[in-house]
């Protein structure tokens, strides 16, 4: 028997991970149509999932999948529409700043095998997927940081490029006024597009890009470029990826969490539901202060997502068809 499947068997008899008392769970709901869809619904596949409002970067990976191109090609094109979109000030190009003006970019990528790439801390170069991918394909390295980073990717034939824009530029200047740091939850902590794909033939990767916090000291990097954090992928279970407030998130492993949930039997659902009750049960937890979200997909298809704070949202794109839908939450009060 291999170890990974006697770990799978035996783990609900008390080798696995201590599982608290599980969320209670709620019907999701899509804004297009407003009906509700079971919580564990399989889906036919390709499919694809991503962390908040972005029907066109996920439809853009779908319609990819579809005209069979590999599941890489798809997570990488649907994240730099994100990347390229000036008005998303929290990817790429137009992302907002740190607290000294300059715009630092984090992404990871891994793929079925379980090879993973990222960059952290990284200037002047849009499509940080695009490098994150390279550095897992053409380098033995997992991460590169800093200027590591942004030279390789000029190495590669990527260009560099001013990625403040003027709004942002603005936005910062008006900052620095009074140079008061407090996330907001969905607004700063809107930080991250992240992408989860199963291929017609069953096989899942996963993308994480952001330009993190608004305003952070220089240097600070979050979940998103942290393989096991804020991006895990196990193609023989699932998947999980994280948005919100990363320091949260790189202290409960969250990703990898929900995964190993997954393996030991719980749904999609009820892993991120456990994922998040571990930051808010924590003792003298700050959660009242700051969002984080999950989504995560297992083996089968089956999706889950939940979050905090209200406010959060699954995009979906499944049997040609991508939907918006609203996550549930925690904080009720």
């Amino acid at each position: 028997m291999k170890r990974r499947n006697f770990i799978k068997n035996t783990s609900l008899t008390g080798v696995g991970l201590a599982v608290g008392k599980t969320l209670l769970s709620c019907d999701e709901k899509e804004t297009k149509t407003q009906e509700a869809t079971p919580l564990a619904t399989k889906a036919s596949f390709p499919l694809v999932i991503a962390t908040w409002n972005v029907e066109r970067a996920v439809t853009t990976a779908g319609e990819a999948l579809n005209n069979g191109d590999s599941v890489l090609d798809a997570l990488e094109k649907g994240c730099n529409i994100e990347e390229e979109d000036e008005n998303n000030q929290t990817v790429g190009k137009g992302g907002r700043p740190d607290r000294d003006g300059n715009v630092t970019l984090d992404a990871s990528i891994m793929d079925k095998y379980g090879n993973c790439g990222s960059v952290v801390y990284m200037q002047n170069i849009a499509h940080a997927i695009s490098v994150a991918r390279k550095v897992m394909e053409d380098t033995p390295h997992v991460m590169l940081a800093g200027k590591g980073a942004e030279q390789f990717a000029v190495e590669s034939g990527m260009k560099r490029e001013n990625l403040l824009t003027d709004k942002s530029k603005k936005e910062w200047e008006k900052w620095l006024e009074e140079k008061e740091y407090k996330p907001i939850i969905n607004i700063e902590n809107h930080d991250t597009i992240g992408m989860l794909a199963i291929d017609e033939n069953g096989n899942i990767s996963g993308a994480c890009t952001t330009s993190g916090l608004a305003y952070k000291m220089a240097g600070r990097v979050g979940d998103s470029p942290i393989i096991g954090s804020g991006l895990f992928v196990d193609n023989e279970i699932g998947a999980a990826v994280a948005t919100g407030m990363g320091e949260e998130v790189v202290k409960t492993v969250g990703s990898f969490l929900i995964v190993e949930l997954m393996r030991q039997g719980m749904t999609p659902q009820e892993a991120c539901e456990e994922a998040i009750s571990r930051i808010v049960n924590k003792p003298n937890s700050n959660y009242k202060n700051v969002q984080v979200a999950y989504i995560a997909v297992n083996k089968q298809g089956e999706t889950g997502f939940y979050s905090i704070h209200e406010g959060f949202s699954m995009t979906k794109y499944n049997n040609n068809k991508t939907n918006n839908i609203k996550s549930d939450f925690y904080n009720k009060s």
